[in-house]
């Protein structure tokens, strides 16, 4: 390929000897009204940015940007997590955040605030949104500095936050999954919540591919591990709520949740237990309902699997009595779940 280059602009020609003209920017001014324009008569699903790059709060779409030479772009060298935001309030706001500084841990990925400023961070972020539903997703990065694999050239970590208007509802309709050929990730990285999604972003196309919602990952010794990007849960035909151990796999929060509110079916008599356990593909087959558990969910029924029904094949009572509890802690929980956002 031959190119060329001047004070204006790049040409270049393609593989059929053409010659394509590629714009040179002269300056930050024009580069920005060009980014401006992208997003001029359009909706701005992203009302707010946070990066401790450019040392505030973002919000000009066209602004919210991160460093190409930020080595959780070029390297993967980064962790994440997501909250819910629900009638004004942030759901879950502080495990979510325990989760996300544990996998920075392992990720030896120092933060560049203590755990207290991240979270004023996040909510002032939310604050200067004034998004009452949507998600908050924030990410810790080696940070920019060098296209090098080690981060040992990179002057701080770096935090970035967006605020993502969204809807967020109780999902009451059944999808159809299939079991992923796609390698899942060894535990080291399935436990950490990073940034290397290849293998989650592939099980999802696979299944799309195939016309149904998702996967499920199986691990090496044959049992249920999780989805692309949630948990899944069980409730056999003796009407037990089994979820897969988390040894292997993320252990959700909203999972976790689950776990402490489905007791209440129990002392009903709804429900027989609740338990994690290890599960084979035959026996989670053989399942009366089947479920994805993750935060933006909170719990989606899975009524067919491999082009097999699950149980009888539609939404199962049980399933959506558990919806129930996690949706009534999302709208109307305890102090300890939900915290006020002090919009400006």
């Amino acid at each position: 390929m031959a190119t060329s280059c001047n004070n204006e602009k790049s040409v270049i020609a393609d593989g059929n000897g053409e010659e394509y003209e590629v714009h040179v920017f002269s300056s930050a001014s024009e580069l920005l009204s060009t980014l401006q324009e992208k997003w001029l008569g359009k909706p701005k699903p992203y009302p707010a940015m946070y990066s401790s790059v450019f040392g505030g709060i973002i919000l000009d779409p066209a602004m919210m940007v991160i460093p190409i030479d930020d080595h959780m772009v070029h390297r993967g060298h980064g962790v994440f997590d997501t909250a819910i935001v629900l009638d004004g309030y942030l759901y879950e706001l502080d495990v979510h955040l325990d989760r996300f500084l544990r996998s920075a841990s392992k990720a030896r990925i120092v933060s560049p605030f203590p755990q207290s400023t991240l979270r004023s961070i996040l909510v002032q972020l939310t604050a200067a949104s004034n998004c009452r539903k949507g998600t908050l997703r924030y990410w810790l990065s080696a940070g920019p500095g060098d296209f090098l694999l080690s981060p040992a050239g990179c002057p701080s970590s770096a935090f970035y936050a967006v605020v993502i208007d969204e809807d967020v509802s109780q999902c009451k309709e059944g999808v159809k999954v299939i079991t992923s050929k796609i390698p899942m990730k060894s535990p080291l990285f399935a436990t950490m919540k990073n940034v290397n999604y290849l293998p989650n972003v592939l099980a999802k196309m696979e299944a799309e591919d195939k016309g149904a919602f998702a996967s499920i990952w199986v691990d090496e010794d044959g049992y249920i591990a999780e989805g692309p990007n949630v948990n899944v849960a069980f409730i056999t035909r003796e009407k037990e709520l089994v979820l897969p151990l988390f040894d292997k796999i993320l252990s959700g929060c909203t999972a976790l949740r689950l776990l402490q509110l489905a007791p209440k079916l129990v002392e009903e008599g709804r429900l027989k237990s609740v338990r994690t356990g290890n599960l084979t593909v035959e026996e989670a087959k053989e399942s009366a309902e089947m479920m994805y558990v993750g935060s933006t969910l909170p719990l989606l029924p899975i009524i067919e699997w491999d082009e097999m029904p699950i149980g009888d094949g539609k939404v199962g009572e049980l399933t959506m009595a558990l919806s129930d509890l996690l949706w009534e802690d999302m709208v109307a929980g305890p102090e300890t779940q939900r915290f006020p956002v002090p919009y400006l």
